[in-house]
């Protein structure tokens, strides 16, 4: 019976979370249109809304630790759920992300990631996106901000090992900038399929930031050994349970 009250509340939750995405686009749309500062503000507001309505819909508390950059950096966090790019980017004044170029197209997401920043990519032609962006910021065109990668290429389930991508050190060394490691352990409260949400305390936790300068090898193993470490005690302190090898 208690887990199909916590069903039904986790399906009236999810609705409001997509009826709410339009709501928001219309009513920042006029600013949205005429400022990148209108479409951040849309995209930060709808953030808060369901971070705040995952806490008392479906009693998924969200906690971030340590300290997020406020100036231009790489951020390269553990991706497990849709929740942790929401805390994410609510944690940080301009989040943009690496995303598929596909994903221009989508309704309303995708006009809205353009306005922002994010920075649409085709297999093997992030090299000269990266490089466009980092000379539109240069010259004023687009806004500095704190561009968001996830090292493994995917969402993962809790528990699931993937190799860290080399993109990431490229992208770390390109960019010549501090990157700051994220864990977290919202896929264990906010799985990355179906519709049921499990109470508790999602966590990301922004570890010690990363300086430029180290080698791509040097670099790629500090990243993912203190990524898993974190992410590893995070779901032990969540109660996750793992599956017997």
């Amino acid at each position: 019976m208690k887990y199909a009250v916590q069903w039904v509340r986790s399906l009236l939750f999810n609705l409001s979370m997509y009826v709410a995405m339009p709501i928001y686009a219309i009513v920042y749309l006029p600013w949205a249109m005429f400022s990148p500062y209108g479409a951040l503000a849309a995209c930060h507001a709808y953030a808060r809304y369901v971070i705040w309505t995952a806490n008392w819909m479906v009693g998924i508390k969200s906690e971030v630790r340590g300290t997020p950059p406020t100036g231009e950096a790489l951020v390269a966090a553990k991706h497990q759920s849709f929740l942790d790019i929401l805390m994410i980017f609510d944690a940080i004044p301009h989040g943009k992300f690496i995303m598929k170029a596909i994903l221009l197209y989508a309704p309303i997401l995708g006009q809205y990631a353009y306005r922002i920043g994010c920075i649409p990519v085709n297999r093997g032609k992030r090299g000269a996106a990266i490089a466009k962006m980092l000379a539109d910021v240069a010259k004023g065109d687009k806004l500095p901000g704190q561009l968001v990668i996830y090292s493994q290429g995917t969402r993962l389930a809790p528990g699931v090992k993937r190799p860290y991508k080399v993109g990431t050190a490229v992208l770390y060394e390109q960019m010549n900038q501090t990157c700051y490691p994220v864990a977290t352990n919202a896929g264990v409260f906010w799985p990355r399929r179906g519709v049921y949400r499990k109470p508790g305390v999602a966590v990301v936790e922004f570890l010690e930031p990363i300086p430029p300068g180290l080698s791509r090898d040097e670099f790629l193993t500090r990243l993912e050994t203190e990524v898993e470490t974190a992410s590893e005690r995070l779901l032990d302190e969540a109660g996750f349970v793992r599956s017997a090898e």
